[in-house]
């Protein structure tokens, strides 16, 4: 589920920078999109000891 999100905000992401559609709302679903990521995998590496 997260890694189709991902995708689909890389994709328009790309798409506002050639078509010049959402703008600065592009970039900020990709930087939430991206930190979303990090802390998903981040929290899914620990293990229990």
């Amino acid at each position: 589920m997260l890694w189709t999100i991902f995708v689909i905000l890389v994709i328009l992401w790309l798409l506002g920078f050639s078509l010049h559609i959402g703008g600065a709302f592009i970039h900020l679903l990709l930087v939430v999109g991206l930190v979303i990521l990090v802390i998903n995998l981040l929290s899914g590496r620990r293990t229990a000891v």
